[in-house]
């Protein structure tokens, strides 16, 4: 059975309430990968979750690490959490570049794939900061330089580019609307593939895409895994779990 380690697809959320003259705060931990996970349940695959907040100290430092998997999912996380390992961070200790680690990988026949967020790509005020890295390299689309969210309040639905690709194998009839993406450049080179975008008033934006990099597959989904941008309609569309198990199938050379 093929491994994945999906990692990010959390927050902790720190509120204060007032009420009158009193107020308290509150914290609250949230996850945005359950819809995925059960529907990872269908395709046969093994998939670790590594949460946002672990991801600092455990995310692999060395080849050996990532050599567990077959495949690896960034979703809603920057390259910050990758960068600052805590020995770097709070102790001012050398630690392995986990993206450059991440990329070479990749190189090497893992298969890498990145989901859309305010924390993917270049994200909210252009904090996710995966631009000019190697993962970027790796990557079939480019990363704007500034902030590349595209909110589509009105919803979109997506235009399909390659029916026959194996990523589409299985889905059938209309896609559900999206209500935002994050803006990227689709790389010219002959390996890479475009496989839905957004319609022409939208620009006709980059939403799906597949490249090679050295012996690795790599996937590009611009939009998200959950809320907001999937509505309820597209988590409860029955081509949900065959876009994503296909994603990883493909990654994998499964198909």
């Amino acid at each position: 059975m093929k491994k994945v380690l999906l990692v990010g697809e959390s927050w902790v959320s720190s509120s204060t309430h007032y009420k009158g003259f009193d107020q308290f705060g509150s914290v609250t931990f949230h996850t945005g990968h359950k819809r995925f996970m059960e529907g990872m349940k269908t395709g046969g695959y093994d998939v670790t979750h590594m949460p946002a907040h672990d991801a600092a100290a455990d995310f692999p430092t060395t080849p050996d690490g990532l050599s567990d998997y077959d495949v690896i999912i960034l979703s809603d996380i920057g390259a910050n959490t990758l960068l600052l390992h805590p020995d770097v961070w709070l102790r001012g200790k050398r630690v392995a570049n986990r993206i450059n680690l991440l990329a070479d990988w990749t190189a090497q026949g893992g298969g890498l794939i990145m989901i859309g967020g305010y924390f993917s790509f270049q994200g909210i005020d252009g904090k996710a900061r995966w631009h000019k890295t190697s993962v970027e390299a790796a990557l079939p689309v480019e990363c704007m330089s500034s902030d590349d969210r595209m909110e589509i309040p009105e919803g979109c639905a997506p235009v399909v580019n390659m029916a026959d690709h194996p990523i589409l194998d299985g889905i059938t009839g209309e896609w559900p609307y999206l209500l935002g993406v994050n803006e990227v450049k689709l790389k010219d080179a002959p390996e890479v593939k475009l496989i839905l975008s957004l319609p022409e008033t939208q620009r006709g934006l980059p939403l799906l895409a597949t490249g090679q990099f050295g012996e690795g597959r790599t996937v590009a989904w611009m939009s998200d895994m959950s809320e907001h941008w999937l509505p309820p309609a597209f988590l409860e569309w029955d081509g949900y779990d065959r876009l994503f198990c296909n994603m990883i199938g493909w990654a994998a050379r499964d198909i």
